[in-house]
């Protein structure tokens, strides 16, 4: 009645072109997670090495489980000892300190 045949369309010669297009969705995506998590991320992860490294004897801290401490004692293998309470001593890897509270004034040598 009314049907009428259909045939297919030829495809164009474009065969590369559509190829990056369909790569261009994926290619922003992926910078848009470099910009909006990895990075950020590898910011804050440089900020806190930097913060354990200049840890000093004397520094008020709080550890990552919400202890609060003084450093009374740094060691050179990733190590520090933290005072909680008069008298009671811990050793706590550095890594694990959340943030320094206060810092230490270095001494003076005239």
């Amino acid at each position: 009645m009314f049907a009428t045949p259909a045939y297919a369309q030829a495809a164009g010669a474009g065969g590369e072109a559509s190829f990056i297009t369909s790569l261009l969705p994926l290619v922003l995506i992926f910078v848009i997670f470099y910009f909006l998590l990895i990075r950020p991320q590898q910011k804050r992860a440089k900020e806190h090495r930097s913060m354990v490294e200049a840890l000093r004897r004397g520094d008020q801290v709080m550890l990552a489980g919400g202890i609060l401490g003084k450093v009374t004692r740094v060691r050179e293998d990733d190590e520090a000892e933290v005072e909680i309470a008069e008298g009671v001593k811990i050793r706590v890897v550095k890594s694990t300190i959340a943030q320094v509270l206060s810092k230490t004034e270095p001494a003076n040598d005239a």
